[in-house]
Parts: structure tokens; sequence; C-alpha cells
């Protein structure tokens, strides 16, 4: 079993700043290979080129969302009590399933991903419909570290920046989903290896860069909610630290 995980005090004022923390290395063995090889196993089989745009909008192996061997990347890494600690002492809901996202090599006719926030007025969903979470995890299971690699892209700090937006020039339903400041930048490049891990703020933008490189850059992500965030869901546009009760107390001293 990993070791038990927690974030250093300065780790989370990274996070209150930043709304982005990184963990280098963090999985590794067989949690890392089994689900490596269980992507690369689906992109050799059963990857339908017709469905490029569906698997970019929303996962490529959707029929591997719930598998064990995806889900231990989660479980069984110590990834779960590193989201628990993020929260406490709030509780994180079960996560139940992972979502795939691959960059294919150049030259695969690729839908580009601009800046946004998921959950909020997504093409593939209706106006209305509101799908966030409280923050989510990434993780490279293959691929080149380079920026021009397919990497995620990020607005460090841009969680700030949207928190405004959603409390004073957006309105649940309307299809924008950032202001024009942020749509129009490029964000920092997660430049990583296989094992290294990502835990970003839901209100934190960002978009996924063209992949120049000959390999897929492949990611497996897990969507955490604060046990209570269907409650919380649309509050928590504009309140950035509704859902963690310790990082609140720390970015407003004052009313602790």
């Amino acid at each position: 079993m990993p070791r038990p995980q927690t974030w250093s005090d300065d780790e989370r004022r990274r996070f209150l700043d930043d709304g982005v923390l990184v963990r280098r290395g963090l999985i590794h063995g067989e949690v890392l290979s089994r689900a490596r090889d269980l992507v690369s196993d689906w992109l050799a089989e059963a990857y339908d080129p017709a469905r490029l745009t569906a698997y970019t909008e929303r996962s490529f192996a959707p029929e591997l969302e719930k598998h064990p061997d995806l889900l231990a990347v989660y479980q069984r890494s110590g990834l779960a009590e590193l989201a628990g600690d993020l929260l406490r002492p709030a509780r994180t809901a079960p996560v139940t399933r992972a979502q795939i996202q691959i960059r294919l090599p150049h030259g695969a006719q690729q839908p580009v991903k601009r800046m946004h926030v998921d959950g909020v007025s997504c093409p593939h969903l209706e106006p209305r419909d509101l799908r966030t979470f409280t923050f989510i995890v990434g993780v490279v299971l293959d691929g080149s570290a380079t920026a021009g690699a397919g990497a995620l892209h990020y607005v460090a700090g841009g969680h700030h920046r949207m928190a405004r937006y959603f409390a004073t020039d957006w309105a649940l339903g309307q299809p924008a989903q950032t202001p024009d400041d942020v749509d129009v930048q490029d964000g920092t490049a997660f430049t990583a290896e296989p094992g290294d891990v990502v835990v970003m703020h839901h209100l934190v933008p960002h978009r996924v860069g063209m992949n120049t490189s000959s390999d897929p850059r492949v990611m497996v992500y897990f969507r955490v909610h604060h046990a209570e965030h269907p409650d919380l869901a649309l509050r928590a546009l504009s309140d950035p630290w509704l859902e963690y009760p310790a990082l609140a107390a720390l970015a407003h001293p004052g009313n602790a």
C-alpha cells in the first residue's frame, strides 16, 4: 500500500494562488503500467477514427471508464488520500469513473480545445446544463514531456478571474465559457513524464495543445466532488473556496 499522502502548508498556499499543484512521479510500477497498457491496447484495437470528435469532447475509450485498472490509478496510488486531504475536514464523494484524453500525433484531424472551464456550457451539452466538480486530478500515462506534444495548458491563478466573471458577467445558460481576456491566453504547459500528476481547481481555465510529436499523449483524469457538491455547485462558481474549509480559513484569516 502507498504511504499516506498529504499536502504541505506551502503547497496549500500555492494552490490558493495558482489553483494548480503538481506531484512528480507519484504513479509508478504496476498501477501505471497496467493502466497505460489498457489504453494502448484500446487505441490499437478499438479506436474508431469516425468518432474522433466525440472522443475529444467527452472521453476516449468510454467503455473503459469504470475499469479497475484505470480506477486503481486513483484508488490505489495515494491520489484518493491526497484528494481527501485537500478538502479536509469536508468529505469527497466516491470517484467511480475515469476520463481518458488522448492527443494524437501530428497529422490527425483532431479538434482543438480552446480555453474553457469544464461543465459550463460545453459544446456537447445543452446551454443550461451545469456539470461541474470541485477539482480534477490528471495523470500522464504515456507520451512526451515537451510542451508541443499535446500538453494540457492552464492559466495559473485564473480561478480568481473566473470567480469574478461568474459573479458579475455570466448567467446560467449563456454559451460563453470564459471572458475574452482569458480566452486569448496560451496558458502554462504541463510538461510532464508518465506518472506525473496535476491537481487543478475546477475554476482554472485550460485548453489542450496540438501534438506535434510522433507519439500519442495519454492522460487519465478523475473529477473529484465535495460530498455536497450538488447543493454547492452554483455558488462555488463565484466562491472558489466554498468547498475547501481549511483553505477558506487560509484565504480569509480574518473570518476564521
